[in-house]
């Protein structure tokens, strides 16, 4: 599934938590990469990753607690960053300034300013930063891709997207665990996690390649849910049982592109329910909906009747995820992590840009700090910055090949 030359590609991690120790796994688990450093604030996570590293019968990995020494390093080529929301970025900028491809961890941005700190870090150094964002790698979401680019929806009006996901018990539980998200939903109140679902879409819309995001609408409901959890199952004497959260059970956000196409993201994760990534695809010829996971396609399905996506996916299977079923899907979340991981990997191998870039890790983060201001506004309109600053209308498309998120080139598969 290679697009480089065949050789071992470098890297560090820094952020050892439980995402951390996931990706190490991954990445250790990869016959062309090493790792030769890992780096975490806590002494007992840092000594974790140490001894993965050890066990995976790789040379000796030296841990940092200051992930500034790892970056000082010239022979690490890039650096994966799943530490905590409020530091993907400064690490990022930082990692790019030292001469290091960057990969932070999906999450929303605590500010506009540190997203335009990453456009101008990579622009200055020419180091490409890249979102892991592995939804974009997800196998319906790929087959999506894949329809779209054939012109089987026509063209786009609207998409639906979304983190719904029941995380009362991880959060909740955050406290003990000194997991970073509890104090986001204590102090905050937005889209928090908005890339899982927009990362994909916008890709279909062409976001920062011929479209943009312009302008966005958010609102948040009341908080009951983790207040209520808590009481139920950490005891009446537990601080969060009479926590007052500020982040809303249910964050819904409209944004506006600039091609008039409209976004509608939720974010719902404090109240119980399946997990979904609330998709939905609409265009001038079809429609496809994530939960009922089904299609209909003008002048191919039965007359207002929904179909089954099944027989779809499997016509229109991304070619990505043919080559990658018969050499044998692996890694977390259903194989997608090991295909984000190797596009970042196969991009420093042969020093080429990144499929998912600055502009799109900009954009896509600062979906959060602008959701909080229109939430605090009443739900005002707050225009999205062009991080592009004009390239959008007329970029030159990246590198084509097998990981690409803009073109679906079968002729590079065998």
């Amino acid at each position: 599934m290679g697009i480089a030359q065949d050789r071992k590609v470098r890297l560090g991690v820094i952020g050892l938590g439980g995402r951390g120790r996931s990706l190490l796994r991954q990445l250790l688990e990869m016959e062309d990469v090493e790792v030769p450093a890992v780096c975490d604030l806590y002494e007992d996570r840092l000594q974790k990753g140490l001894e993965l590293v050890a066990a995976a019968g790789r040379p000796k990995a030296e841990g940092y607690g200051d992930y500034r020494e790892l970056l000082a390093r010239d022979d690490i080529e890039g650096v994966l960053i799943p530490s905590s929301w409020t530091s993907h970025s400064r690490i990022a900028a930082d990692a790019m300034r030292a001469g290091k491809y960057a990969a932070p961890e999906a999450g929303g941005a605590a500010s506009v300013e540190e997203c335009w700190e990453l456009v101008r870090a990579s622009e200055e150094t020419g180091m490409p930063c890249m979102l892991l964002e592995n939804c974009c790698y997800g196998r319906e979401e790929m087959a999506l891709l894949n329809m779209v680019k054939k012109g089987l929806f026509g063209e786009l009006v609207h998409c639906q997207c979304g983190y719904e996901h029941d995380l009362r018990e991880e959060v909740g539980k955050g406290l003990e665990n000194r997991h970073y998200r509890i104090h986001n939903y204590l102090n905050r109140n937005g889209e928090v996690y908005p890339t899982h679902g927009l990362g994909p879409m916008s890709m279909l819309l062409g976001i920062n390649r011929g479209n943009r995001m312009l302008t966005l609408t958010s609102m948040a409901s009341k908080s009951r849910g983790l207040r209520e959890w808590a009481g139920e199952h950490l005891g009446a004497d537990h601080p969060l049982s009479h926590a007052e959260f500020a982040m809303g059970d249910v964050v819904t956000t409209m944004i506006k592109c600039a091609h008039g196409e409209t976004i509608l993201l939720t974010h719902d994760t404090t109240l119980p329910r399946p997990y979904s990534r609330a998709g939905r695809v609409q265009g001038t010829k079809g429609i496809w909906m994530e939960d009922n996971r089904s299609i209909y396609l003008e002048g191919r399905s039965p007359g207002h009747t929904w179909e089954s996506f099944e027989p779809y996916r499997t016509e229109y299977e991304h070619p990505l995820w043919k080559e990658y079923i018969g050499l044998g899907v692996r890694g977390g979340h259903g194989g997608m992590d090991y295909l984000v991981l190797r596009a970042f990997v196969e991009s420093v191998k042969a020093n080429i840009p990144t499929p998912i870039d600055v502009y799109d890790t900009a954009a896509w983060m600062a979906i959060t700090a602008l959701s909080e201001q229109s939430v605090a506004l009443g739900s005002q309109p707050v225009g999205i910055p062009d991080f592009t600053n004009g390239k959008w209308i007329a970029r030159t498309p990246g590198p084509v090949h097998k990981y690409s998120l803009e073109v679906v080139d079968e002729s590079l598969f065998g």
